[in-house]
Parts: C-alpha cells; sequence; structure tokens
C-alpha cells in the first residue's frame, strides 16, 4: 500500500474529505473539499479553523512519514490564519529538517482561488520504539514493518 493510499484510507482525514495528492521525498499535498459542515457560520461557507488545523496536520505527518518511513506523530503545530477559507482547500507540506527524534515541516494551505489562507510549522516525533506504538495498534504487521525499515 503506497503513504498516499494508507494516509487516505486514515478514519478521520476520509470523514473530513481530505484527499492526499502527492506523498514522497519530504513533500505532501492535500485537498479538501469544503463542505457546509466544515463551516463555522451557520449562513456562509467559511472553514472553521479546527478543519484547516486538520488538513495541515495531515500533510504534515505524511510529509515527514515518507522521510522517517515510521508512525510520526505530531508533537507541536503553529498555524497562522491569513485569510478566511472560503472555497476549497489545498495544502503543501516540507519537510525543513529531518532529524534524528524530530523533524520540522512548513505547510501552505491556499484556497480554491489561489488565496494563501494558512501557514504552520509543524514538529513531528521520528524516532520509534521497534515500529510499535499506539498510532500502529490494529496495523497489520506488514505495514508497520514497511514504515520501520
Amino acid at each position: 500500500m503506497s503513504l498516499q493510499a494508507l494516509f487516505n484510507d486514515v478514519p478521520f482525514v476520509a470523514e473530513l474529505g481530505i484527499e492526499m495528492t502527492e506523498v514522497g521525498d519530504g513533500r505532501a499535498e492535500a485537498r479538501l473539499p469544503l463542505r457546509p459542515e466544515h463551516s463555522s457560520n451557520p449562513q456562509t461557507r467559511i472553514a472553521h479553523g479546527g478543519v484547516t488545523y486538520s488538513l495541515v496536520d495531515t500533510v504534515g505527518g505524511a510529509a515527514v512519514v515518507s522521510l522517517s518511513e515510521s508512525i510520526s506523530p505530531t508533537v507541536d503545530m503553529r498555524i497562522d490564519y491569513l485569510a478566511p477559507a472560503t472555497a476549497d482547500l489545498r495544502a503543501e507540506a516540507d519537510v525543513v529538517r529531518n532529524g534524528g527524534s524530530v523533524a520540522v515541516v512548513d505547510v501552505e494551505v491556499y484556497d480554491a482561488d489561489d488565496h494563501h489562507v494558512a501557514t504552520a510549522r509543524g514538529t513531528y516525533k521520528t524516532d520509534g520504539d521497534g515500529g510499535r506504538s499506539p498510532w500502529t495498534e490494529g496495523v497489520d504487521e506488514e505495514t508497520v514493518e514497511r514504515l520501520s525499515d
């Protein structure tokens, strides 16, 4: 299973409607069609900050995993919301530092009209415990081994 497919199969990612479009070599991209249930305003469509944050965290994590080859949970995330998101979203993540125990990733978010709506920097844990963690619970052994090799 490819990393792109693996991330697209995450239940929360699927529930939000996030679609990973590229994952590899410390980079990832994803799209999120903005739906009415993503809105923070019942009168109009404007993305709730948590929706944008979830997109950022998902695409950032995918970029890190493409280098760490292991489950890499978020340690910290700082996000700046630059403009209201009122159209479909696209996020681009690039790993800027892949260290022995943590990786740092920058993420940019744009809407369908190419407005820059958010920027973020995240830190993810990259060292593992033999590939086993709460995030690997229920994941088949072959996938865990592939990620931790």
